[in-house]
């Protein structure tokens, strides 16, 4: 099932999603604020869309921009509506590319 059409992931999910571990996810959940994902019953947490943000922004912070765990809390804090809107504009830049350098390998042929 494509991810944009569940209402919420769990863990295992995530992880796969993301391409990160899931002690990874819950480390950043302690770490970071923003990161409150719904619980059920049996304590399994469930993460949604908003969620799913949060934690491709953290990692990206982390990851590509280099920042540590005090830094881009810093960053979040600071500002994270700004950081959010970048990001997302990041990404789509690199969808774009990613289609471009398709059609550019399609011409060829």
């Amino acid at each position: 099932m494509k991810p944009e059409l569940k209402l919420y992931y769990s863990i295992g999910e995530v992880s796969e999603i993301l391409k990160i571990s899931t002690s990874k996810i819950r480390f950043w959940e302690k770490e970071f604020e923003i990161l409150n994902p719904k619980k059920n019953k049996k304590g399994n947490r469930k993460f949604t869309k908003n969620d799913l943000k949060k934690l491709k922004l953290i990692n990206h912070l982390l990851k590509e921009k280099k920042y540590t765990i005090n830094g881009a809390k810093k960053k979040i804090q600071n500002n994270y509506e700004k950081i959010e809107r970048n990001h997302e504009v990041i990404e789509n830049l690199k969808k774009l590319k990613a289609e471009l350098i398709e059609i550019r390998k399609n011409l060829k042929n």
